[in-house]
């Protein structure tokens, strides 16, 4: 093995390690437009399902229940009956008040034969004035007990129409807390089934103050809350087709909280295919908890960037974009809506700037980048499975 030169190993020692290797050039980053484009701006929210109108289902009178006449979990109209109570005593109510009216008539008459008597004698000088005043009093004692039997006859037939339970609305109806031979009363803790409408729904959710402040500002101007449909997302996150509108902002906002309750409603048809008033024919039920989104009713131009090119810092949200001295430059941003792997830049962006996208790990404020289009090869790249470049008069290196 032969060896080098002092002198020759001392002077390639000495030689700097640009020299040795090459100089290094601006690291490359891939950049994308900061174009705006339309976009439908979005909120989600934790809401629940409500159905308009929830009624509880109790007796009106004491008796025996006789019938139930309605299956668990179908769908009534306003008026179908729903229980039966035992009709018999009630109809011997009616009956006694009717004798008592037939009664009270028969003694305001007898009355009034006495009156007209007592007047003629009193007017001959047989009778005196005290007889006609009793008379009188008779007489008008008689009528309002006529008039107190017949208040009774229509308390007893409005008893009757009672043991009667009649669904108030159409709706769905629930379980039944009794079964027929069991005594209801109005005073029963539970209702003898709870009756809920259908269609429409209302998506009920709380927005806390801050939120509300800004969906205010941002739709405020396009016509406030006609500015905004409600949509939904179900517990498994399928979205619910039908859109609703907000019919109702509260006056007050909850002291507890710090939030205020919106309500809006929605469509609630029955699902295609299935037959109406059997178990599960409509997506939305009382009660269930559901992923509200407030969404513009209109897109709006908004300036759209990858998740990935947006970065943070304990200053905040920022991305660096190059500038004319190709150079990479903090921009603080303020972020919207987030979809999948998008996100919306509200503030911080004028729009058509060339945002860092890729490569972000090599770059630092300030310094000089090599900028190409994100997924595009670096400047003076082989693509891949290209042969090698040949020198002139030589073999491929």
């Amino acid at each position: 093995m032969r060896l080098l030169p002092a002198a020759l190993l001392l002077s390639l020692l000495a030689l700097p390690a640009a020299a040795q290797f090459g100089p290094q050039g601006p690291p490359a980053v891939g950049v994308i437009p900061a174009d705006r484009q339309p976009v439908t701006e979005s909120t989600d929210f934790t809401g629940r399902i409500e159905a308009v109108n929830r009624v509880e289902i109790r007796a009106r009178v004491t008796g025996f229940l006789q019938e139930r006449a309605f299956t668990e979990g179908q769908e009534v109209k306003a008026g179908d009956v729903l229980f039966r109570i035992e009709k018999p005593p009630f109809e011997a109510q009616l009956e006694q008040a009717r004798a008592n009216v037939a009664s009270a008539q028969a003694t305001l008459e007898n009355a009034r034969v006495a009156l007209a008597r007592a007047r003629e004698l009193q007017q001959t000088g047989a009778g005196t004035r005290v007889a006609l005043d009793n008379a009188q009093a008779q007489e008008r004692t008689a009528n309002a007990q006529l008039l107190g039997a017949q208040a009774a006859v229509r308390v007893a037939e409005i008893n009757l129409g009672y043991t009667d339970i009649l669904s108030p609305i159409d709706g769905k109806i629930g379980r039944a807390s009794l079964t027929p031979g069991n005594v209801v009363t109005p005073t029963l803790t539970d209702p003898l089934a709870v009756v809920v409408s259908q269609d429409p729904m209302r998506v009920v959710f709380t927005v806390s103050s801050r939120a509300a402040n800004e969906l205010r500002n941002r739709y405020e101007s396009r016509g406030g809350a006609s500015a905004v449909v409600i949509r939904v997302r179900l517990s498994d996150g399928r979205p619910y087709p039908q859109a609703g509108r907000i019919e109702f902002i509260d006056t007050q906002v909850d002291r507890n909280t710090d939030s205020i309750l919106l309500r809006a409603l929605i469509p609630n048809p029955v699902r295609s295919g299935v037959q109406a008033g059997t178990p599960g024919d409509r997506e939305l039920i009382d009660g269930q908890f559901v992923t509200v989104a407030v969404e513009g009713s209109e897109p709006v131009q908004a300036i759209v960037l990858p998740r990935a090119a947006v970065l943070q810092d304990q200053g905040g949200n920022y991305v660096l974009v190059v500038d004319n001295e190709k150079k990479a430059q903090r921009r603080p941003v303020r972020l919207g809506r987030t979809v999948r792997d998008q996100v919306v830049i509200e503030d911080g962006l004028q729009g058509g700037e060339q945002v860092i996208s890729e490569g972000l790990q090599r770059v630092r404020p300030g310094q000089e980048v090599n900028a190409a289009p994100a997924g595009a090869p670096p400047a003076g790249a082989r693509p891949p499975g290209a042969p090698a470049a040949t020198p002139a008069g030589g073999r491929p290196g």
